[in-house]
This record gives C-alpha cells, structure tokens and sequence, in this order.
C-alpha cells in the first residue's frame, strides 16, 4: 500500500511539472509572436464598436507590430503594398531590399483572402456604411456613420479595386495582430495616416497567406 502512495505522488509531480514546462513554452510563444498561442480561438468574437475612441496610448502596439524599417528581398517593384496575413503585416516595398513595415489585423476564418489588386481610390475619415450580412450578425451596428475618430474605418482608407475590401485604420487598435475582421486589412490610424501618405491610387497591392519563398 505505502509503495502504491509514493508511485501516485511521484506521478502527480511529474504532471506538475509537465504542466509548469508547457506553461513557460506557451508564455515564450506568446513574448515572441506578440499575440496568444490561443489567439485564435477567440479571434472571431471580436464585434465593432462603432463610438468607442482610441487614445494615444491605446494605440501603442506591442513592438512586433511597430512601424519600422526592415530587410525585405523581393522582385516587386518599390512602392507596392505586400500584406503577409500569415505574419499579420503588411510592407510597403522601398528598394535596396528594405520595406517599411507595418502591423496589421487581417481577415478572420471564412473571411480570408489572396490576389492582386489595385487601390482605387482613396478617402480621409471615411463614412462607414456596415454591409447586410455584418448588421445581422450584430443587429445594434448603425445602418450608416459618418466618418470621424469613433468610425470602425478610422483616419483613413484605401479601397482597393471594385472589391468590398480596403486598407483602412481602426478604433479597435488591440485587434491589431488578429484575424478578426470580413477581409479587410486595418492597421492603427498613425500607421493608415502615414501610408496613405505614401501610396498614390493605382498603387499595386498584393494580399498573400504565406510569405514568399
């Protein structure tokens, strides 16, 4: 009997401290990616919220996501816009080998997207105007708002072809680095401000799932 007690306790510590390494595995994942291993899990119950404005500090984001300038090799020509969903940023192609880089939230499950396109036109504190299939899912969503600090297309916007879809800023800056929205791709209004700045309409964008190679 006293055998049988020590054999359950020594496998009871050696759960513990399995659990304790997958704990530090987990937390590690997390420091290095900038968002939750479980992010996903929970991405799609994220709803809009139309009024709700972001502060300076909000819109501070984890330096994963920080605009910046970074080593980038590809055969694109400078200026085309290149969103990897898959590593939640998008690049705004430079020469030399270098893009400025930006942090982005991307299209959730069901939502996402690849091709090539082009922006078409472009718009300062864009109105808003929630599609059929959004106001049902969430019905208390306006039928149409003006633009302005509260607005979910945030400072600005590119639209991008004759498509639904855009490169727009957000008043949900803590979605950034998520799958949450319906194809869009949103960054924090100082990052949509500054590279509204620097694309003019027509400019090449390429949305890709997996970096290239």
């Amino acid at each position: 009997m006293g055998s049988f007690v020590r054999y359950n306790c020594k496998a009871l510590w050696l759960l513990a401290v399995c659990t304790a390494a997958f704990g530090l595995i987990a937390l590690s994942a997390e420091a290095q990616t900038g968002r939750s291993p479980n992010a996903s899990a929970g991405e799609s119950a994220i709803e809009e919220q139309p009024g709700v404005v972001p502060t300076p500090g909000d819109e501070q984001l984890p330096a994963i996501y920080q605009r910046q300038i970074v080593f980038y090799r590809t055969a694109e020509a400078p200026g085309t816009i290149i969103v990897d969903t898959a590593d939640r940023h998008l690049y705004l192609v430079q020469g030399n080998s270098r893009a400025i880089r930006y942090g982005v939230g991307v299209g959730r499950d069901g939502f996402r997207w690849e091709g090539l396109l082009h922006i078409s036109r472009k718009a300062e504190w864009p109105d808003w105007t929630p599609p059929p299939e959004m106001i049902e899912r969430q019905p208390y969503l306006p039928r149409f708002m003006a633009g302005g600090p509260g607005n979910p297309l945030g400072a600005r916007a590119m639209y991008l072809g004759s498509t639904v879809y855009r490169i727009h800023g957000t008043n949900q800056p803590y979605t950034i680095g998520s799958a949450v929205s319906s194809g869009c791709i949103r960054l924090v209004n100082p990052d949509v401000v500054d590279l509204y700045d620097r694309v003019p309409v027509g400019t090449k964008v390429i949305v890709q799932q997996k970096p290239q190679v």
